[in-house]
Parts: structure tokens; C-alpha cells; sequence
């Protein structure tokens, strides 16, 4: 079965290698650079770095702890990937996986399950670590650069465990996201086609180099005003090294400490609504409801999501009043809210 499992995929990943080669062929003669010897297939150096790539995305399998707030959403089990980026076993994946989680299993090509531990959960970029407990024998893979990525450029998209897959994405933009649960990207990368595997999966240059770590299925990979195209939003892997040692030594980093409403909010042709409160959030306690249209921010005009949330994380203190002015029903209201500080919101397991 093992020896199967390897052939297989040795063989996409052939393909896969082959893939790039032809996008990176087309990609050129847009440019109108010289194109390449497609038909020769990918160099052995170039295979070799992408069997490499592959072979550092593992599954992660993680439980949250039993009174864990997040399950309300994202349930209690959660399956996704993360990749090994050195050699002690720490593995990056993407943080929702492993929010308040009490157990975390990796599991290998070689269909062995490693326990880890969770060494950070980062809000501000949305980035989790793990530290496998036991020997992964598994080569990391390279840190690339996805500001040095072009739109239209082919990537390899990998994810680990029992559903491992690998394929081809093409960068199709890149731009700011904001996320309707206190979340915020200024580069965020979105690419197509849409896979379903993207939690946690690993984005690949050509090179073999991680350039970012699956979060979302989007829409509109293009943005709001160009055609519908359904892909996958990824968190840009040049975030990582400025924070990498706060997040071993801290958990997180110095911005993930920042204030915090409880709040699900839809922006919509310049409008941003309430779609959710979080059951004793600063935003229930205040009486904020599903459906309510957010004027101003501590004085502060609201047009956008990414407007509401910079205003509200630049507003000062994580622990704070913070003033919202609102229409409900086209009734205008003003409420006040006292932010808390999101991490310490979150249940751990007993012990950490």
C-alpha cells in the first residue's frame, strides 16, 4: 500500500512538474520572452524541488478543547495541512485548524501520525506553528518570496494527509482582503481554479519555494468588480519571517494583541451590516444586532470592512471603549462597546 501510495505520487507529481513547465511556456509568450523547450518536461532540478515541496506538506488533524468557543463554527474536529518549514519538526499551517485545539496528529506520506504541539496562533496574520513530538524524518521546504510573484504566474498547490493531492494554481490576484470576522490582509494572493483542499495547503513557485498557506474559497478570486471565478485566497508567506521567533518564543506576535468586538459585518456597495455577534462579546453585551448598518467608528466614517477594522485596531488599547454609530431600521443609534483583547478570549488546553 506505502509502496503504491509513493509511485502515485511520484507519477503526478511528474505531471505536476510538467504542468508548470507548459503555464511557465505559455506565461512567456505573453511576455513575448524566448519560450522554453516545454516538450522536453520540466529539468531534474526542478522535479527535484517540487517532489521536495510535496513531500513537506503533511496532514494535520487537531480536536479543540471541549468548551471551545470556535466549534460553534468551525467545529470541534477539524482536518486540514500544514507544511515542515526546518528541520526541528515546525510546521506552518493556517491558524482556524488549530484554534483552541487540545489534540493535533500529523500525518506523513508514509501514512505514519505524529503528535505535535501547538506553539502559536497569530491573529493578526492568521498563521499557526506547530512542533511535531516526535521525528517527522521529512526534508523542510524553502521560504520563497510572493512579492517577487507575477499575476498569471503558474504555481504548484499541495495538501497532506489522507486526501493528499497536488496541482497546478495560477496566481490570478493579488490585493487587499478583508475578512467579515476582524480580519485583515494588505497582499493577500488569490489564485484558480478553486480547490476544496485549502486549509492549510502549500503554495509553490516553480522553484519548489513555500509562497503561501491556504485559507479561504472565495468568489471572486478577481475582485469585486471583475468576472465571477470561484479560487482560493492565501496567506502571503512573507509575513512569516519578521514574526517567526516572537511566534516561538511568544505564541504570537505583538500585533495579534489588538482590540476585539465579536463581530461578523458584510460590506455592500459602500454599506457595512452586521451579520453575526458572538454570544458574550463585547458586541452582544452592547446590544448590537444582525442587520444593523455601521455609520462611524469612534467618529470615524465607515464605507468599507477594511476601513472598520483599521480604525478600530488603530483606535488605541485592546482593552477600551469603543463608540459605534449605527441605523437600525434607518433609526440612528450610538452604542458603546468595551473591547477586549482576542486572545484572551481563547480556551487552551490544560497545562498550556
Amino acid at each position: 500500500m506505502g509502496r503504491d501510495r509513493k509511485a502515485w505520487m511520484e507519477a503526478l507529481l511528474m505531471a505536476a512538474a510538467l504542468l508548470v513547465a507548459l503555464l511557465g511556456a505559455l506565461v512567456n509568450v505573453a511576455a513575448a520572452a524566448p519560450l522554453p523547450d516545454a516538450a522536453a518536461g520540466p529539468s531534474p532540478s526542478q522535479t527535484q524541488a517540487l517532489q521536495r515541496a510535496h513531500q513537506a506538506v503533511v496532514g494535520v488533524q487537531a480536536l479543540a478543547v471541549p468548551d471551545a468557543r470556535s466549534s460553534s463554527s468551525l467545529g470541534r474536529a477539524r482536518a486540514g495541512s500544514g507544511v515542515v518549514i526546518d528541520g526541528d519538526g515546525l510546521v506552518l499551517t493556517i491558524g482556524y485548524l488549530i484554534l483552541e485545539a487540545d489534540q493535533v496528529l500529523l500525518t506523513l506520506d508514509d501514512e505514519r501520525k505524529v503528535p505535535a504541539r501547538v506553539v502559536a496562533y497569530d491573529v493578526a496574520t492568521g498563521f499557526g506553528l506547530l512542533q511535531a513530538l516526535a521525528p517527522l524524518k521529512v526534508q523542510p521546504v524553502p521560504l520563497g518570496s510572493a512579492r517577487a510573484l507575477q499575476v498569471e504566474e503558474p504555481l504548484m498547490m499541495a495538501s497532506g494527509g489522507g486526501d493528499a493531492a497536488v496541482g497546478i494554481a495560477q496566481l490570478v490576484s493579488r490585493r487587499p482582503f478583508a475578512g467579515y470576522w476582524e480580519y485583515l490582509l494588505e497582499d493577500a494572493l488569490f489564485t484558480a481554479p478553486a480547490r476544496a483542499d485549502h486549509s492549510g495547503a502549500g503554495l509553490f513557485n516553480s522553484q519548489g519555494e513555500l509562497v503561501g498557506i491556504g485559507s479561504l474559497v472565495v468568489a471572486q478570486a478577481l475582485g469585486e468588480q471583475g468576472p465571477a471565478l470561484p479560487g482560493n485566497m492565501f496567506v502571503p508567506i512573507d509575513l512569516l519571517p519578521p514574526i517567526l521567533a516572537e511566534l516561538r518564543s511568544s505564541g504570537m506576535s505583538a500585533a495579534s494583541r489588538r482590540a476585539w468586538l465579536g463581530l461578523n459585518c458584510l460590506e455592500l456597495a459602500g454599506e457595512v451590516r452586521v451579520l453575526r455577534v458572538n454570544a458574550d462579546s463585547p458586541a452582544d453585551v452592547a446590544g448590537l444586532q444582525p442587520g444593523d448598518r455601521i455609520v462611524r467608528i469612534d467618529g470615524a466614517a465607515v464605507g468599507s470592512l477594511g476601513a472598520l477594522w483599521k480604525t478600530l485596531w488603530s483606535g488605541g488599547a485592546a482593552e477600551r471603549d469603543v463608540r459605534l454609530e449605527i441605523l437600525r431600521d434607518d433609526t440612528p443609534q450610538t452604542l458603546t462597546l468595551h473591547s477586549v483583547d482576542r486572545m484572551k478570549t481563547l480556551r487552551r488546553a490544560q497545562g498550556i
